[in-house]
């Protein structure tokens, strides 16, 4: 099935921006393409690309588009304000002057020319290349943007924990009902035809879509009439929020990463020789696009020299979760279509000594101790409750938000839960990539979740009829490639993982995601990990700024419950 298809046609759905001759001669040199859907931008000011990417969250057009009509025409062609002064005034026209100096400059320069600096390229050749100096890899970075790519590749390259920084399109704030070619915004893996399931496919990926923009309108006024202080924008994106379970994880997402050279090698030899034909394309094409611009850090991807060698290294990447299949099906062979059901979090291995090794980790660091470990714990153990009580006071009495971490003591001790929960909830807190994160495929076996509003509304029948449609699909394309059914899965069904971290990552992960600004499904998880926290580590949980509350909106409320902990706190 892997080599039946060229990697073309494995290529997302993509429509590109037209442009005038005027308006290529401005966006040119500040990307590697303007007609294609994967690119690298070429813009060195770090706030004006942090600007830009950081724009990918809320864009519903390519940003490319963005740069051109947000950041290039308004200094080209300043129309004043009536409310900017002078100076500001003067400063923009200034900007508009050397722009154009420099877009002018690349009439008659390439950018392969700009880039192309014979002395850093030639270092990079023989320190990374021939001498595997992996380190000065890291010297070096730059931004990637695929305009649009199903969630099944986005999720593939953030599971690469360290390296990558990712924005991607946002689907709670984003209408996804927008049509490219007159076809909805999703992804067709060619061998669907090939098994006889592709028209299947098409008609219950259609449904998902056309069931999400018939029930838009629909759930927008129900919750208009419901809180009708709210404005309708804002009741707008409840409802995108609430619907996003319909979406499927073949749904074409924007997205960009930032990265260095290592973390970009290591990307794409974990790409090019997956099982996944759209995995396959992203790699090949993040390869040509960031070859352009840095050849020398991607030397060892495809070296003739050491071809061989390159391929075993790739099908290792890909395949490795592979290889246990036989051993998975032999153990489990009685119990592999059992339903699992319990509680959607669980603790599932702590430390009994932690909150002990947490306090010899904060007398370790102080300024006049050198004792060893073992003699501060020994120590520790022998205090009284409330004479650890007075130390964690002592240590943390300053702390007042949730932005002003704990110390490193608190990453003594890890604690490992296991979670089930929605897909579209736990892409956020697949974004915690410091912590050990571990998931399984993406399935139907867990069944789903509908949210509250939609059985209040009394439109769950329709939401739940599309995923029921889907399920089916996924079981069918199952039978022949457990991988390639995982787009056929929606953002409303649970996954199974887990999460292996430390203390000091609780703190941060539990304080951040209850929030009232947090979603309302991910904030549950957080509160109950905080919960069964609270049950081992009754002292030190005392100092975590966990929100318990529960909000109608995800903006709705103030941290009313993490200003009554602060006011508990001092008077400790």
């Amino acid at each position: 099935m892997i080599n039946k298809h060229s990697l073309e046609e494995f290529a997302p759905l993509f429509q590109k921006d037209e442009y005038t001759d005027k308006e290529k001669l401005r966006l040119q040199p500040f990307f590697t393409n303007l007609d294609k859907s994967v690119y690298v931008p070429l813009i060195l000011s770090p706030e004006l690309i942090g600007a830009l990417c950081s724009r990918s969250s809320r864009a519903t057009t390519d940003l490319r588009h963005i740069f051109l009509r947000e950041f290039i025409d308004p200094f080209l062609n300043p129309v004043r304000q009536e409310n900017e002064t002078s100076e500001a005034w003067q400063a923009t026209i200034k900007y508009g002057e050397e722009l154009y100096d420099f877009l002018n400059f690349f009439k008659d320069h390439s950018l392969l020319e700009f880039f192309a600096n014979p002395r850093a390229r030639s270092f990079y050749i023989k320190w990374l290349a021939q001498y595997g100096d992996d380190s000065i890899a890291q010297m070096a970075g730059t931004h990637l943007a695929f305009s649009g790519v199903s969630q099944i590749v986005i999720k593939h390259f953030e599971d690469q924990r360290i390296g990558l920084a990712p924005i991607e399109k946002s689907t709670r704030y984003v209408n996804y009902a927008q049509k490219i070619n007159n076809q909805y915004q999703y992804y067709i893996d060619p061998t669907l035809k090939d098994i006889g399931l592709d028209a299947e496919y098409k008609t219950v990926m259609d449904n998902l879509f056309e069931t999400y923009i018939d029930l838009l309108p629909k759930l927008s006024a129900w919750l208009q009439d419901r809180f009708p202080e709210e404005k309708k924008s804002v009741v707008e994106k409840k409802a995108f929020d609430i619907l996003r379970g319909l979406l499927p994880m073949a749904t074409l997402s924007q997205v960009t990463f930032f990265g260095n050279g290592q973390s970009f090698e290591h990307m794409i030899n974990r790409s090019l020789g997956h099982s996944l034909g759209e995995v396959r394309w992203a790699g090949e094409m993040a390869y040509q696009e960031l070859n352009k611009i840095t050849p020398s850090f991607l030397r060892r991807i495809k070296d003739e020299t050491r071809k061989d060698m390159i391929e075993e290294y790739q099908k290792y990447l890909s395949h490795k979760n592979k290889q246990t299949v036989p051993v998975v099906k032999g153990l489990f062979k009685d119990s592999l279509k059992e339903v699992e059901t319990g509680p959607r979090v669980q603790l599932v291995e702590f430390d009994t000594d932690g909150e002990d090794k947490i306090i010899t980790g904060i007398l370790y660091s102080a300024v006049n101790n050198h004792l060893s470990w073992n003699k501060i714990l020994q120590t520790v153990k022998a205090l009284t409750v409330e004479e650890k009580k007075e130390i964690l006071k002592v240590h943390l009495q300053d702390r007042k938000f949730r932005w002003q971490k704990v110390s490193r003591a608190f990453e003594n001790i890890y604690v490992r839960f296991e979670i089930v929960m929605n897909l579209g909830a736990w892409r956020d807190l697949h974004r915690h990539r410091m912590l050990t994160q571990q998931k399984q495929n993406f399935t139907c076996d867990h069944s789903y979740d509908v949210a509250p509003e939609l059985i209040k509304s009394k439109l769950d029948s329709e939401f739940s009829s599309a995923i029921n449609k889907v399920e089916d699909l996924y079981y069918k394309i199952a039978q022949h490639d457990l991988e390639l059914a995982q787009y056929a899965t929606c953002l409303a069904h649970r996954i199974r993982f887990m999460q292996f971290q430390n203390l000091r990552e609780c703190f941060w992960e539990i304080e951040l995601r209850t929030i009232p600004e947090g979603h309302t499904d991910y904030r549950y998880i957080e509160q109950e990990k905080f919960k069964l926290l609270q049950k081992v580590y009754p002292l030190v949980t005392e100092y975590m700024l966990a929100n318990l509350g529960n909000y109608d909106f995800a903006r709705r409320g103030q941290e009313e419950k993490i200003q009554k902990k602060i006011e508990q706190l001092s008077s400790l």
